[in-house]
C-alpha cells in the first residue's frame, strides 16, 4: 500500500476489517503479519498512524481504542488521486491506466460513471449490475 509501511498497512487492514473500534490488544490479535509483535510496537505504530491523521482514537479506561478515519476504499481513492496528480500529465497517466483495464473493469467503470452522474444530478441511483462488485 503506497504511503504505508508494511506494519502500518497490517494495522490499518486489521482496523478496516473490524466491525468497530479496537484497543491495541485486539488490533494485534487481528493483524495478518509474518511475525509476532510486541504490544508496545503495535501501540507505537497505531499512535504514529493517529498522528498522521489516518486513525481516530478515544481513551477507554487505561487503553486507547482506535478506528480508521476513512474507509479502505476512501483511503485507496485518495492515494490514487495523489499519485495521479504527481505526474507531469495526469490526463495521459489516466489514459494509460484505463487502457490496461479488462472488459470487466470497463463495465465497472461505466457503472461508476453512471453512479457519479446520478449523484451529481440528483437522479435515482442506477440499479447495481451483477458484474460490479
Amino acid at each position: 500500500m503506497r504511503g504505508l509501511g508494511e506494519l502500518e498497512a497490517a494495522i490499518m487492514c486489521a482496523l478496516w476489517r473490524a466491525e468497530g473500534p479496537l484497543p491495541v490488544r485486539d488490533i494485534r490479535e487481528n493483524m495478518v503479519y509474518d511475525r509476532d509483535l510486541a504490544y508496545t510496537t503495535v501501540m507505537t505504530v497505531a499512535n504514529i498512524l493517529h498522528q498522521k491523521g489516518l486513525l481516530e482514537r478515544e481513551k477507554t479506561g487505561r487503553a486507547w481504542t482506535y478506528w480508521p478515519r476513512e474507509t479502505h476504499a476512501e483511503y485507496t481513492a485518495r492515494v490514487m488521486g495523489e499519485v495521479l496528480r504527481t505526474g507531469p500529465d495526469p490526463g495521459a497517466t489516466l489514459l494509460r491506466f484505463v487502457e490496461r483495464f479488462s472488459d470487466e473493469d470497463m463495465v465497472r467503470l461505466h457503472h461508476v460513471f453512471r453512479q457519479v452522474r446520478d449523484r451529481r444530478t440528483g437522479s435515482a441511483p442506477a440499479r447495481r449490475s451483477p458484474a460490479v462488485q
